[in-house]
């Protein structure tokens, strides 16, 4: 049963000929390249070819769509097409508003991918990015053209193609501006007082993208020069542009003039990031003189209110005073953290401005941001000695708690509908270690920030909280289950005074008992059988066990595993997720077993005879969350299968055929169409410990791992799965090493040889390693019988290391 593929593709492609069964007697390669590619010089279009095909490129019709794409990819380095479709981008011909809005997006691109190496963002081999970028490159004399053009072009064009040639704009720049684009910051200046609100915010967005790259980027000369380069030419025009818009905030909104106003808070805005940019490195001599005027604008900013630019049946949006009041906050909190002394006068103010605001935000999603960006400005200020005056009060620490942490804490009925309907999105804002902000996270960090310098207080008044919150549970658990969750993330919140991501709490607060904590009111819930009983507290209490998991003894894990594993069998996507997370993290903590030659030795306080009497257990839990077709490709699930298998070691005998079953049942599944980088690198490492485990014990059994993985293996190589194939050659090389002295390379290994030589595999670097390693194997394995059956793989070899 010999099956061809035909590839055109120049790279080499791998053609996998099976015979008999799933269970391959040869594995012949044949390598297919095209050695030649035929280039004909790029033909520019006229104004009128270029409107048909770009009419076309937006055709219902598949194949006329690709058509129309092959022509555009086709003309896009001839000289003068940039030029063309910059005319069709400004032809005022209402038939056109499509077309032109196609030939916006056409020249972005072309503009993202060849007006220089790597400036759409691409990583990766540096020769496929030379090749990509040759192949998109914009010519060298179209380009001043362009920059001479594209700002007055952007400034009249409608809003949705202004927002593509202001994208354009903005990644030009970050190769060009300032060094060759002195123009530039000019030509946006000079529109800044334009009476089209659509223009002046177009520039402020193009300017804002430009400068976001002076934020979060090591200090060097030649960043300072590019940003005293901007500051002496837009650091007055910016300013007089935000006292300007401030000063006719009043006017309108007495006027209740909507359509004004809309348009002057979203330049509000893009003037508040830009000033964050521009300050983010040090507060420049400019701003610091003219602080008064931007402080005065930033409290009037947090002062504003306007129903009528409130919609009250919006919940998940936030309007366009909320975004200005969150760019705002972020200034303060800039300011707060680089402990200016010229900001310190303000700083009274602004922490009643922030307080009051956040009183009155609701509970809904669109005021999150508003709400974790407030949080975290007081957080910065409250875990500081310097400004410990402006919260020592107990009256101040007690209102924190009821008005700021709890209600912030308290789970909302977007979060029960997202821990049902959208658990990754869930899980991403609540797990721990995760980077995504959430109301939760943010008011445990006020916690720990309000510990940090009133400990004793702080504990006093959130063991109160606690007490209350339980007592209300008990008194009705079917309806105040929130409270108890509450209470959870409140001692989550006081407990924790040092911590990291990968190893857990190292340090508690003395004044709390976490332990007798977790026996009265979190092992209960672990306990409960009934696994749609209170499922977002069970979710908590797995968080719980999780975070503290260095303070458990060794017989307290023991007693927790089997727990977790009946969570696994949970229908609620968070609770089995946070069990194989939380059994993933015990798996890997370690205890002191006492001091060798002057170092601490430390050993697993869950290791292989631990865990051997829950490893089907455990197994089986993890194995049907991976087969249930019906949920998405869940990464903590399969790192907790890699971890079990890999302390279970020689113990993985007793169900290798079953957990190899179901690795390569599910690589079959996710090579049709990978989608989770996470996921996939964790069934690779499964397998790979799956094949160590077993095959350290007995060297036999590589004909059976052979037998189960070529068939995935020839899938993922014949359909070019980019994505999997260095790990297919890190498996390959594995295997082959393991394979019995004197059982020879085999027939599939000895025909998979040659093409391993092929210059065009170790074109890509990603496959450099797996197949060094591949390479290393088979000298190792069959030097002697490469030499003999092929005698000219030596020159091959060669050629390897010469390229």
């Amino acid at each position: 049963h010999n099956r061809k593929r035909v590839f055109s593709s120049h790279q080499a492609t791998i053609l996998l000929f099976l015979h008999g069964n799933l269970i391959p007697s040869s594995f012949i390669i044949i390598i297919h390249s095209n050695l030649s590619l035929t280039m004909t010089a790029a033909t520019a279009l006229s104004q009128d070819q270029l409107r048909d095909i770009l009419s076309r490129s937006l055709s219902p019709d598949a194949a006329a769509r690709q058509h129309a794409e092959n022509a555009l990819l086709a003309s896009q380095t001839a000289p003068g097409h940039c030029i063309t479709v910059l005319r069709l981008v400004a032809s005022n011909e209402a038939a056109d508003g499509p077309v032109r809005q196609a030939a916006a997006v056409h020249f972005k691109n072309m503009v993202k991918k060849g007006w220089a190496p790597n400036s759409g963002g691409a990583h990766g081999d540096d020769h496929d990015a030379d090749a990509e970028f040759r192949k998109h490159a914009v010519p060298a004399q179209d380009r001043d053209v362009i920059k001479n053009h594209l700002v007055e072009l952007m400034c009249t064009v409608p809003p949705q193609i202004q927002v593509q040639l202001g994208e354009s704009i903005s990644l030009i720049a970050a190769s060009d501006f300032p060094s060759q684009w002195d123009n530039l910051l000019p030509d946006l200046i000079s529109r800044l007082d334009n009476r089209d609100w659509s223009v002046v915010n177009g520039v402020l967005v193009t300017a804002n993208s430009i400068f976001k790259r002076f934020r979060y980027v090591q200090r060097s000369d030649a960043l300072y020069k590019d940003i005293l380069y901007v500051l002496h030419r837009f650091q007055e025009p910016l300013t007089e542009l935000f006292k300007a818009i401030n000063a006719q905030l009043d006017a309108f909104t007495a006027g209740n003039n909507v359509a004004e106003l809309r348009p002057r808070l979203a330049a509000l805005r893009t003037i508040c990031r830009i000033f964050y940019s521009l300050n983010y490195q040090d507060l420049p001599e400019y701003f610091e003189d003219h602080m008064e005027e931007w402080m005065a604008g930033f409290a009037k900013h947090l002062e504003y209110v306007n129903p009528h630019l409130e919609d009250s049946d919006e919940e998940n949006e936030p309007g366009p005073i909320d975004v200005l009041q969150v760019a705002v906050i972020q200034n303060l909190y800039l300011y707060a953290n680089k402990d200016e002394e010229p900001f310190l006068p303000y700083l009274a103010k602004f922490t009643t401005l922030v307080w009051n605001l956040l009183l009155r935000v609701s509970q809904l999603p669109k005021h999150d941001a508003l709400a974790t960006t407030g949080i975290r400005f007081l957080s910065s200020l409250v875990g500081k000695l310097m400004h410990r005056e402006l919260f020592q009060e107990e009256a101040t620490l007690r209102e924190i708690f009821a008005r700021i942490v709890i209600p912030n804490l308290m789970i909302r009925e977007v979060d029960e509908e997202r821990f049902e309907d959208n658990p990754q999105e869930f899980i991403l804002s609540d797990m721990e270690g995760s980077d995504t902000e959430s109301r939760r996270k943010c008011a445990q960090e006020l916690l720990r920030a309000m510990c940090r310098q009133f400990e004793p207080q702080t504990t006093q008044i959130c063991s109160e909280h606690v007490s209350q919150m339980l007592a209300s549970f008990h008194a009705d658990a079917a309806n105040q289950w929130r409270n108890k969750d509450v209470a959870i993330h409140l001692m989550l919140g006081i407990s924790i005074k040092t911590e990291s991501a990968q190893y857990g709490v190292s340090q508690v607060n003395e004044g709390v008992n976490v332990m007798e904590f977790f026996s009265s009111h979190v092992l209960t819930e672990l306990q409960e059988p009934n696994m749609t009983v209170r499922p977002m507290v069970k979710a908590t209490s797995i968080k719980f066990v999780s975070i503290f998991r260095n303070q458990f003894t060794k017989q307290h894990l023991e007693a927790l595993l089997p727990l977790l594993i009946a969570h696994l069998g949970s229908p609620d996507v968070v609770v089995h997720t946070y069990a194989a997370a939380a059994m993933e993290k015990i798996l890997t903590c370690k205890v002191d077993s006492g001091t060798q030659g002057g170092t601490i030795s430390k050993v697993p306080k869950i290791g292989r005879a631990e865990l051997n009497p829950v490893l089907n257990q455990l197994f089986t839990g993890l194995f049907s969350i991976v087969d249930n077709v019906d949920l998405d490709e869940n990464e903590y699930v399969m790192k907790c299968i890699m971890r079990a298998s890999n302390v279970a070691r020689d113990d993985l005998l007793q169900v290798v055929q079953v957990v190899l079953e179901k690795l390569t049942a599910a690589l079959a599944r996710v090579a049709k169409n990978p989608k989770n980088p996470q996921y996939n690198h964790y069934l690779f490492e499964s397998i790979a410990v799956l094949i160590r485990s077993v095959c350290t014990i007995d060297a036999a059994h590589t004909t059976a791992f052979e037998n189960f993985l070529f068939p995935p293996f020839q899938d993922v190589l014949q359909k070019e799965v980019a994505e999997f194939t260095p790990y297919v050659f890190q498996l390959l090389a594995q295997i082959l090493e393991f394979r019995p002295e004197g059982a020879g390379l085999g027939a599939a290994y000895t025909a998979l040889f040659p093409p391993l030589l092929s210059p065009t595999l170790w074109e890509c670097k990603g496959n450099i390693p797996a197949l060094t390693r591949l390479l290393i194997a088979y000298l190792s394995k069959g030097a002697s019988e490469i030499l003999v059956q092929q005698p000219n793989s030596l020159l091959g070899i060669l050629g390897v290391f010469q390229k």
